[in-house]
């Protein structure tokens, strides 16, 4: 009489870790859903990149893939134009609205977070009451202060005139004190027993505690002021202070309005947004691992 013994399965004698996961429905539509939405998301951006490869006579097909692909729309923006130029201006406002919302923001927020003094809770209601006013609202008297004071024909006070409305941010200083509020206080202290200032507590240990917010802040306004284009268009005076958006809004030319050279230049304006994101990526993704961790 001989007895079969079956040999067990090797994940079970191993002892895998990897557990097997079924795809049940809800998974499939929250697959199908994501999906949609990667597709959604990227279309306008490849038709932008798609469009810009067509030559003129291309352009109004209804084909979406370009027949003959062409990068002369790059070398009419590149050499033709005043792009890089624009492209300049666009990163010097950009750059600079960026470091100063970050710095100021961030004194604002740690001292309303961190600090006690009459007053502390009217003037953060008052900061977030301007996030309900429409920017539209604002233009007007923007341009008539920066008229009155003659910003707008030179070189430095065009260029501080074009950045006036993103040196400060409301929302930047609300999503700074809400960071700042969750340091210990405990940590704070010991600091200040030590003998460091307040401006080096906040500078070496606080600051850097918050740099998930830092990074999520940098890449908002950057965003903000390198799309800027409402204010800019305004009190831009003189075509040498334009900057990306407004330059690249007026590509004009005797058949009409330029398509191929507006997304050629827009699909080259999307690089230094791209590198931001890069840079900060690894920042955001810490601060959303340590806000589960939190919760």
């Amino acid at each position: 009489m001989t007895t079969t013994l079956n040999k067990p399965d090797a994940r079970e004698t191993a002892g895998d870790p990897r557990p097997r996961r079924r795809l049940n429905t809800p998974m499939l539509l929250a697959y199908l859903v994501l999906t949609v939405g990667i597709v959604v998301t990227l279309f306008p951006f490849m038709w932008m990149l798609l469009t810009s490869l067509k030559s003129f006579q291309e352009l109004f097909n209804l084909s979406f893939l370009p027949e003959s692909p062409t990068l002369d729309n790059y070398r009419q923006v590149l050499l033709e134009t005043k792009f890089i130029q624009w492209f300049g201006n666009s990163l010097l406002v950009a750059g600079v609205t960026t470091a100063t919302v970050l710095f100021f923001d961030s004194m604002v927020g740690y001292t309303l977070a961190k600090f006690d003094f009459p007053g502390k809770n009217l003037i953060f209601i008052l900061i977030l009451s301007t996030l309900m006013i429409p920017t539209e609202m604002l233009v007007i008297p923007w341009f008539v202060g920066v008229s009155d004071i003659h910003l707008t024909q030179s070189v430095p006070g065009a260029y501080f005139a074009i950045m006036f409305p993103g040196l400060m941010s409301a929302f930047g200083v609300f999503l700074m004190r809400q960071f700042f509020e969750t340091l210990p206080d405990d940590l704070l202290e010991a600091a200040r027993i030590d003998g460091m200032s307040e401006f080096g507590i906040f500078w070496r240990i606080a600051l850097p505690l918050v740099r998930p917010a830092l990074a999520s802040l940098a890449i908002f306004t950057f965003l903000g002021n390198w799309n800027a284009f409402l204010w800019p268009l305004i009190v831009i005076q003189r075509p040498e202070f334009r900057t990306l958006p407004v330059g690249t809004a007026l590509f004009n030319g005797e058949a009409g309005t330029q398509w191929g050279l507006i997304m050629a230049a827009s699909s080259l304006a999307v690089i230094p947004v791209l590198i931001v994101f890069a840079i900060f990526q690894k920042q955001i993704i810490e601060g959303i691992v340590l806000t589960g961790m939190k919760g």
